[in-house]
């Protein structure tokens, strides 16, 4: 195949409606705006007016906000650790290179109790849940904060 063979596929592109030229195409005198009113004017901004009521947007409250001290942390569960090596130093660079998680958020990782964990690992992070840390020091290793 080359450049110039190329084509669009069947039924891909399509010829725009062609309004106003004459009575006879079907589509002449009022090019299929109906008589007169709002949405026959040109330059007709329609969306979202609902004629003089009260607009949806503004009929529903305003509800919770954004709280601008929040944490954000990747989060992993101890279940996911379970795929590591035995006495293996775990950071979240380490978790990121080897794709168990896909990006490290601005407080760092947090590990969460979720599963079961038999290796015996060293684990870095920022954050531990109670039940995690337990999980992580039963089996051996230790849970290290950052």
């Amino acid at each position: 195949m080359k450049l110039h063979e190329l084509r669009p596929a069947e039924g891909a592109k399509k010829s725009p409606k062609r309004v106003g030229r004459g009575t006879g195409s079907g589509m002449g005198k009022t090019s299929t705006m109906g008589h007169k009113g709002q949405k026959a004017r040109s330059g007709s901004k329609k969306n979202g007016f609902e004629g003089g009521q009260m607009p949806l947007a503004r009929r529903l409250p305003k509800r919770g906000f954004t709280n601008i001290f929040a944490k954000e942390y990747t989060v992993i569960n101890i279940s996911e650790l379970e795929r590591l090596e035995n006495d293996t130093v775990v950071t979240a660079e380490l978790l990121k290179q080897m794709r168990i998680i896909s990006k490290i958020e601005k407080d760092g990782l947090k590990v969460l109790g979720n599963g079961t964990l038999t290796k015996r690992l060293d684990v870095k992070a920022a954050k531990f849940t109670e039940t995690a840390k337990q999980a992580i020091e039963a089996a051996g290793g230790k849970a290290e904060v950052l």
